[in-house]
């Protein structure tokens, strides 16, 4: 869904990309967008304040910005081809970061787009940033967590340039920008999972000082991660939320960032919460393979 909840966009082992209108229970295909030569694995939109637009990737190692024009019609503007095989995720930096755009290839590589007005993009490499392959990208968001919000105080200005990845080498991993540099460095290594990490979510800012990442993985299990000060890096595993029977494939984090959502092998959704007493509780289950 895009920022407003108007517009859906899927994307499909047909190699297309598909838009539809929303409103309330029903939905009006309005946009078919062609241009990937193989399986398309993930969409992103880009914040309405650079413009009506999204990404996509694909196992044809291509990433694709499409975006609307003013008569309504959609079209490709700008591909990105520099990997040497499958683009597995991407992920639009939060608008306050920066137009950044993460994306994260089976050959092991990330690329991070950027923006510079005009349709013009740049991008820098993080090479073997997973020597298996990367699966899923995560930013963090624009501030840190326990930042104070208000546009009076120093530290409104400070802006988080982090993200998280999880790959086939069984690791989650921090990365930063630094300016100094002009390259994104690894912060942190977050070691637990025994087998391949399939997806990386970091929470939305809650107002609390801690920051939160969980991940899913091949075997089951999901973790939940917490950082009290990223400067110092102290990443540690809070707890093992779940292990599931199956694969889990896909985590996804509500706005207010206390309900997590997870999709896996078993053809389930099922949302968490965490209780006042930390454990994480079941609180919604939907079975995809019962029809209605």
């Amino acid at each position: 869904m895009d920022i407003y909840g108007h517009r859906l966009a899927t994307c499909s082992s047909d190699r297309s990309v598909r838009i539809f209108e929303v409103d309330k229970n029903q939905h009006r295909l309005i946009a078919t967008l062609i241009g990937h030569d193989g399986p398309v694995w993930q969409i992103s939109w880009m914040h309405p304040m650079y413009g009506n637009a999204l990404a996509s990737c694909s196992y044809d190692k291509k990433v694709i910005l499409w975006k609307e024009s003013d008569r309504g019609q959609w079209a490709k503007f700008y591909t990105h081809e520099v990997h040497a095989s499958s683009v597995n995720s991407i992920q639009w930096a939060p608008p306050d970061t920066g137009l950044y755009l993460a994306c994260g290839s089976s050959d092991g590589t990330i690329s991070i787009l950027q923006g510079s007005g005009d349709d013009k993009f740049s991008f820098l490499m993080i090479q073997n940033a997973h020597t298996t392959g990367v699966n899923a990208v995560s930013w963090a968001p624009s501030h840190p967590s326990g930042t104070t919000l208000d546009p009076s105080t120093k530290d409104y200005d400070v802006i988080s340039k982090r993200f998280a990845s999880g790959g086939g080498d069984n690791l989650v991993k921090v990365w930063k920008f630094s300016d100094e540099k002009n390259a994104w460095e690894m912060e942190a290594e977050l070691k637990g999972h025994n087998n391949w990490v399939r997806d990386v979510a970091w929470a939305p800012d809650t107002g609390f000082t801690t920051s939160t990442i969980a991940s899913c993985c091949q075997d089951g299990k999901v973790f939940i991660w917490q950082c009290k000060d990223l400067d110092k890096a102290n990443w540690d595993i809070k707890r093992t939320m779940h292990t599931f029977d199956d694969v889990v494939w896909h985590l996804s984090w509500s706005v207010m960032g206390d309900i997590l959502a997870v999709s896996g092998g078993d053809n389930k959704i099922t949302l968490w919460k965490e209780s006042h007493k930390g454990a994480w509780i079941c609180i919604s289950k939907q079975d995809t393979n019962k029809t209605n």
